[in-house]
């Protein structure tokens, strides 16, 4: 995942409801199978292109599906369907890192797609505010250059998203 992938997705997490916070998950699990495939591409040597991003992505791949599980409550519906379509995922991710074979990747992935898309049709549904409180506020606008959109931050203290 690239530095500017990373500064988006933690913007985002300071803003986001609890269901966008899964999307958000599912994105970057998304993100980090593209790595982990692309670490299994063999560069124009044949040797791996990058190896070792394949280990990096597949452990950051895996840190998402632990979160998304135990994020989940089980004594409601569907949380024990998820749970089992979660280790499904983390085996399925084990059996390609450990055979190097991507294709076990894509089954990962859709499984993940499609759960992602419902997460995020239902995500505007929620009506609770951001779950971070006191974080730094962001306004974007354009600036002098030809259609540049630049990021500016508000200055909110020296406890900016510390304390409640």
């Amino acid at each position: 995942m690239k530095k500017e992938d990373k500064q988006q997705f933690t913007l985002r997490i300071t803003q986001a409801n609890p269901t966008e916070l899964v999307v958000i998950l599912y994105e970057m699990l998304l993100c980090y199978l593209e790595d982990a495939k692309k670490a299994l591409q063999p560069g124009e040597s044949g040797a791996l292109r990058e190896p070792d991003g394949f280990p990096e992505a597949v452990r950051n791949a895996r840190s998402c599906l632990n979160e998304l599980l135990r994020s989940l409550d089980l004594r409601y519906e569907p949380a024990p369907a998820l749970q089992r379509l979660y280790m499904f995922c983390i085996r399925r991710l084990a059996r390609g890192e450990q055979r190097r074979d991507a294709g076990f990747f894509d089954d990962v992935k859709r499984v993940i797609v499609p759960l992602s898309e419902a997460y995020r049709s239902i995500a505007g549904q929620n009506g609770a505010g951001p779950v971070m409180n006191n974080s730094q506020a962001v306004y974007a606008g354009l600036t002098y250059g030809r259609n540049t959109l630049t990021e500016n931050l508000a200055d909110q203290g020296l406890n900016r998203g510390i304390l409640a």
